[in-house]
């Protein structure tokens, strides 16, 4: 019995295979950690892999009375270093950050482990997070489809891992696209959840970080599995219940449970640059409009938004990131810091100092622009990144404003919807020629729509199926 491969297996058929038996927990967790060990030091998605650690928990899982009704049975799991896991340190990209050893897990960690998973290893990021690109003095994140490349930021370990098979899912979370931005840059389904659905970053003191805008969230490489790791992390087993005749490709998104009144979805489509006169690659716009063209094709009343962002918008959310690098480095020790995160967070000072770091604005938009953007759509398709992959390397060393301008290219279009608090999602949407990166479609909602973006995305992937790991890196 159990004398299969598990690499490259969905969390779906993992669990369901523990769960009946078939598949030993300690030989899935096993054969995971067999392949961390041989492809990290290429890729650089693991800060800290726990061998000894993961296979004990494998060992307890199997003695459970209640193994036969876990969701994620034996699901081999990577952490986002920047949330607590008990017994390990959380570094946050950082040497100024605490060597403290965690007494317990985060929320998001704790309802993980119950629900079955086993946590393998704690995953690369950028110091601080602040990066759209995952490098730091613990290692640099490279993208399994091209490791010249970046795998994004800030949950580029856990994209890393994910691409390459080293675990089925992988936790991230989203404060500026953190989510969506590995998830497009390495071809994976990654949802950031609107507000208030899961547990959220917080501080020591309990407060919450990153003026609410940071949200956690799965990175997977279906749909389906993307559904049930967030259905775990909201405690919401609602949202895994994918509609089966969305997850078929039929005209429907069936989501009476979570407020949608129709199955048809108004859809609009956006190509449109946050600035004007910021890039956005073409290939990335047919690949949006070629995914509104596939959603009218199973039903859905599909239009082109040609509504403009204010100008006020990006401006603002650049005022918001600086202030944030003020904020998570002021209790830190700046000798220990990268070049790139000093300057950062001396810019966010002064802007603070000024009041000027974007908190009008925020406001501005949560509380109605952002709503009168959107119109009388139901659902905005647009890219997600809109240029190709930055190459990998220490971003840390270099100048914070140089830093500021490749990441406002990769993610100017993530942020508004992090500062709304509303759901939004990447959706694989093809591989970019010649260079043989992914293409990522964003998918974002109202508060309340994960099932529904979720819904729609399952239709994308049953008409226009992924590859669901780096060529290379295959199974």
């Amino acid at each position: 019995m159990d004398s299969e491969s598990w690499i490259g297996r969905s969390a779906q058929q993992i669990a369901d295979a523990v769960r009946r038996g078939e598949a030993q927990p300690r030989r899935v967790v096993q054969q995971h950690l067999d392949r961390i060990e041989r492809l990290n030091p290429q890729l650089g998605a693991f800060r800290k892999v726990r061998h000894e650690e993961a296979l004990a928990e494998a060992d307890a899982l199997a003695a459970r009375s209640d193994l036969g009704e876990l969701p994620l049975a034996g699901v081999p799991v990577a952490i986002k270093d920047n949330v607590p896991v008990a017994g390990e340190q959380t570094r946050n990209g950082s040497s100024a950050s605490s060597e403290a050893t965690n007494e317990s897990d985060h929320p998001v960690v704790a309802r993980l482990r119950a629900a079955g998973a086993i946590v393998v290893g704690l995953t690369n990021v950028p110091e601080l997070c602040l990066m759209p690109m995952s490098d730091s003095v613990y290692g640099i994140a490279r993208n399994p489809w091209n490791r010249q490349t970046t795998s994004g930021g800030s949950s580029g370990g856990s994209a890393t891992a994910v691409s390459a098979a080293l675990v089925p899912i992988a936790h991230g979370n989203d404060g500026l696209g953190s989510i969506r931005i590995p998830a497009s840059l390495c071809g994976l389904v990654g949802i950031k959840p609107g507000a208030g659905v899961v547990p959220p970053l917080l501080n020591e003191d309990g407060s919450v970080p990153w003026y609410g805008l940071s949200e956690n969230g799965p990175l997977a490489t279906t749909v389906r599995d993307a559904a049930l790791a967030l259905s775990v992390m909201a405690d919401d087993p609602e949202l895994a219940e994918l509609d089966d005749a969305a997850s078929n490709g039929a005209d429907s998104s069936g989501l009476d449970s979570k407020g949608a009144d129709s199955k048809t979805v108004r859809v609009g489509v956006s190509v449109r640059p946050t600035q004007l006169g910021l890039p956005i690659d073409h290939r990335c716009e047919a690949a949006v409009i070629e995914t509104g063209d596939l959603l009218a094709s199973v039903g859905h009343t599909v239009s082109r938004h040609t509504a403009r962002y204010p100008m006020w918008l990006g401006p603002a959310a650049l005022r918001t990131w600086f202030s944030c690098a003020h904020e998570d480095a002021r209790k830190l020790d700046h000798t220990k810091l990268d070049r790139s995160t000093r300057q950062m967070a001396a810019i966010g000072r002064v802007l603070n100092a000024a009041h000027f770091g974007g908190g009008g604005a925020r406001e501005r938009w949560r509380s109605g622009a952002a709503d009168a953007f959107l119109g009388d759509v139901d659902v905005l398709v647009l890219p997600a990144v809109a240029v190709p992959p930055p190459f990998a390397r220490r971003y840390g060393e270099r100048a914070a404003v140089r830093n500021a301008i490749t990441s406002v290219l990769v993610g100017q279009l993530l942020g508004p919807w992090n500062i709304a608090g509303w759901p939004a999602m990447n959706v694989p949407a093809g591989v970019h020629d010649p260079g043989g990166w992914p293409l990522g479609v964003q998918l974002v909602a109202r508060p309340g729509g994960e099932q529904r973006l979720l819904a729609l995305a399952a239709q994308l992937e049953a008409a226009r199926p992924w590859a669901r790991h780096a060529p290379e890196y295959a199974v």
